[in-house]
């Protein structure tokens, strides 16, 4: 078997580590300003080494987390999750942010789809 490499690409160590389930979603990210390199923005063919710290972000969470490892491969997620280590300040500010989502959901959330027979009068009603 080949010896691990030092360093790898962005999109692929990403894909790698499974934030992302493709390559190609990864460089959206990355392309977006959603995945930061050590303070810096990034593209998706910037090579990672561990001790690189990446803040990402993914929906409504934050990560900020820190390489540990490269693996040129997707491997299952137990694997995958030995690549990094998220900071505890990272994990904590995602569990409070968890905790207000559940307590106050966005105004909205609630709704899907368009409005109904019923609920075009409700606004008709309110608005006028």
């Amino acid at each position: 078997m080949s010896e691990a490499p030092e360093k790898l690409r962005l999109d692929k160590w990403l894909w790698a580590a499974r934030f992302f389930k493709t390559r190609a979603l990864a460089a959206d990210a990355i392309d977006g300003g959603k995945v930061r390199l050590n303070g810096h923005a990034a593209k998706p063919a910037k090579e990672v080494k561990p001790g690189d710290v990446l803040d990402l972000t993914l929906g409504e969470a934050q990560w900020t987390v820190l390489v540990r490892g490269i693996n040129a491969y997707r491997r299952p997620a137990p694997e995958a999750q030995a690549l990094y280590e998220e900071t505890g300040e990272s994990r904590a500010k995602r569990v409070r942010a968890a905790e207000a989502r559940a307590l106050a959901p966005a105004p909205g959330a609630d709704l899907k789809g368009r409005p109904t027979k019923r609920d075009r009068r409700r606004i008709a009603r309110f608005s006028g």
